[in-house]
This record gives structure tokens, C-alpha cells and sequence, in this order.
């Protein structure tokens, strides 16, 4: 293969071989829907995050959050305070249940929720913080654990983007009162579609229970005790993830190769400026961005994808903000806005060759060029 004409995508999910063998176990077994090895994968998932039975699977990380809201009761009046610049979930999960996002600003050097910027939000109203941890960066979620219980507000993680990334030692998801991964196909680990939610509360993890498989509870079946949804992940989904977590350490140090690499090539270009990881976390990195300063580069972040492109490089914006997108009546937030207007996700799979990295940013300052 001609690595100087070929197409570098943005992701590509990296398979073992054993992800066919277990599905085809699961296959075998006719429990297509349930069965053994959705009960393995979330012990083995939980047991990474401290309680082997505080983990449950379910479809995707999307439904993961909608049945966090679902079991805490969110509805018409309450206020979900939450980053103005990350991927949409939270936020339309929030308007889904019919409750009212808050949006606060992040930080301008590591692009996390502002915790100071969070406790001006605060309301009467306010029912839910989440915090979102981008790109594979862990937010102060100590600091939100803190202003949570001061003022009785139960904070969620989502960690769909940081799985396996610490803080302070520990590992993401395991500061808040709820937390919720994904296992989409750019994910860490990967089932295509899938994800978990633990919950640290029995009382609530058996509330979820019974909303994520119809609100059907005991020995009679189809007795329905409260209006539920189907959000199981299946058998067969579950039997690729726990092929995928037994390779766990392999995709880690992947990722990490690719990050040490793109650092190397880029932590000191003129005009670019990296997300920043503060020295308590040790992250495990989903995404590589770049901020362009319109200072130094004048031309339009757009238009250097477009120039990427024609190379056979995809690259994505920074996510938008939600101040710029008229569905969300987000007001404008300086920090949020900004780096939205001015980031770019360069190309991160984990198999990502020097040659190929060589090739990203060789592109990238060409594209850079007025």
C-alpha cells in the first residue's frame, strides 16, 4: 500500500480476531438478546471501576445518560447544568426528558467544565451537573463531587471519551454519584454500538434496572409496574466487548503511542496550541485536537479541513457549541465559542503509523499556509 496516496480516516476500530470467535460462541448458544456474557462484561467492567456489581450494559451511551435522567426523575421544570462545548448527548438526552439544560463555560487551556463557572448556574431548580470528560481528559470531578453535596445535586459523568483515563490516581467514572460510557465503534473498546452506566446507589441501579428492560418486575411475566424502555444491549454485543476489554492494555498503549507522537511533531508549531492535561491526570487520549490561532493563521479552520481533505486526510471541527446551534437557545459563551470556532480533530486510530502521522501534519501546515 502506498501510504503517501492512501486515505487516513479519522477512526478505525481495531479488532483481535477473538471478537469473531466469542460472537460466534454467542451465536452458538441461540441467547441472542440475553444471555452469559452480557453478565460477564459488566462484572468485568465494574470490577475495573471498583464494584463488580455496580456496572450495567445497555444499547448505546446516548440511552445510558436518558436512563440516568429517567431514574433520577428528570422532568418538566428541572435544570441540568452542563458544558456549552462537547458532544450533544447530555444536552439532548436533557430535552428529551423535558427538563432545561444550563450551559457553563469551559476552561480555556485544558477545554473542561468550569466548575466556579457551574456553582454561578446553581438554582432552586437545578436537579443534575454533568460533567463531560473530551477527548480523553478527566475534568477536576472532585471539585464538582464537593459543590454536588454542598448543595444536595448529584453529579453525573459521562466518560464516553476518557474510558480508562485517571485523575489523582483513580479512574474516571469513579468520582460522581452516576457515570456512563460509550462503546460505539471510535470508542476505547468497542461493540459497534453499546455502553455501561454505573451507578453507586443500590436503591437507583435497581430503578435502572427495571426501566431498561420495560419496567417488567417480578416472577409474572409481562407484569409491568412502571413505564420503562428497551435499552439492553445484547448478547452478542456484549460477547465483542469482553474480546475487546481482555485486550484492554494493547489498545491503551496504542493510543498512547499516537499521542506521544503527535505531541512530539506538534507541542511547539507556532500558532497551534494543544489541549492541555493537567499533571494530575494521566489520560487514556479518544481524540487529538489542535487549536488554530486566528493570530498567527489566517486561514478559516474550515478551510484547512477542506485542504485536508483533498489530500485523503479527514480530519472534524471541534465540537460546535451549543451557543451556536439555534436547536439548543444556548447564550454565547466566550471560552466555549471560541474554541469550538477554532479546533480541529486530527485523525487518531490507534494503528496510526509514524509515516502516517508524518503525512497528518505535513498536511496540516500546508493546509495552514495563506
Amino acid at each position: 500500500m502506498n501510504i503517501g496516496n492512501s486515505r487516513i480516516p479519522w477512526a478505525r476500530p481495531i479488532l483481535f480476531g477473538d471478537e469473531k470467535v466469542l460472537a460466534a460462541e454467542a451465536i452458538e448458544s441461540t441467547y441472542l438478546s440475553a444471555g452469559a456474557f452480557i453478565e460477564r462484561l459488566e462484572r468485568a467492567f465494574g470490577a475495573l471501576h471498583g464494584d463488580a456489581d455496580a456496572m450495567l450494559a445497555v444499547s448505546n451511551g446516548t440511552t445510558a445518560i436518558e436512563l440516568t435522567y429517567l431514574a433520577l426523575g428528570l422532568g418538566p421544570g428541572d435544570e441540568v447544568i452542563q458544558p456549552g462545548w462537547c458532544f450533544a448527548a447530555a444536552a439532548n438526552m436533557t430535552l428529551a426528558v423535558g427538563a432545561t439544560p444550563v450551559f457553563a463555560d469551559i476552561r480555556p487551556d485544558d477545554w473542561m467544565i468550569d466548575p466556579d463557572d457551574v456553582e454561578r448556574r446553581i438554582t432552586p431548580r437545578t436537579r443534575a451537573i454533568v460533567v463531560v470528560h473530551t477527548y480523553g481528559n478527566v475534568c477536576d470531578a472532585s471539585a464538582f463531587v464537593e459543590i454536588g453535596r454542598r448543595h444536595g445535586i448529584p453529579v453525573i459523568e459521562d466518560c464516553a471519551e476518557s474510558m480508562f483515563s485517571r485523575r489523582d490516581g483513580r479512574v474516571c467514572g469513579t468520582f460522581g454519584d452516576v457515570a456512563t460510557w460509550s462503546l460505539q465503534s471510535t470508542k476505547t473498546i468497542t461493540s459497534g454500538e453499546g455502553g455501561f452506566v454505573f451507578a453507586r446507589d443500590d436503591k437507583l441501579r435497581q430503578r435502572m434496572k427495571l426501566l431498561r428492560s420495560h419496567g417488567m418486575s417480578g416472577p409474572r411475566k409481562y407484569w409491568h409496574v412502571e413505564i420503562g424502555r428497551n435499552f439492553r444491549l445484547t448478547n452478542v454485543q456484549a460477547a465483542i466487548a469482553v474480546a475487546q476489554l481482555g485486550h484492554r492494555e494493547e489498545l491503551i498503549a496504542m493510543r498512547r503511542r499516537v499521542d506521544r507522537g503527535y505531541q512530539r511533531r506538534l507541542g511547539n508549531v507556532p500558532g497551534i496550541r494543544l489541549q492541555h492535561y493537567p499533571k494530575a491526570v494521566d489520560p487514556v487520549v479518544w481524540a487529538f485536537a489542535v487549536l488554530i490561532d486566528p493570530d498567527v493563521h489566517t486561514v478559516p479552520r474550515d478551510e484547512v479541513m477542506a485542504r485536508m481533505a483533498k489530500t485523503g486526510i479527514e480530519t472534524r471541527p471541534g465540537f460546535y457549541s451549543f451557543g451556536q446551534q439555534p436547536l439548543y437557545g444556548a447564550p454565547p459563551l466566550a471560552n466555549a465559542d471560541r474554541i469550538a470556532a477554532q479546533t480541529i480533530a486530527l485523525p487518531f486510530p490507534p494503528d496510526l503509523s509514524d509515516a502516517e502521522q508524518d503525512r497528518v501534519v505535513a498536511a496540516l501546515q500546508e493546509a495552514l499556509r495563506a
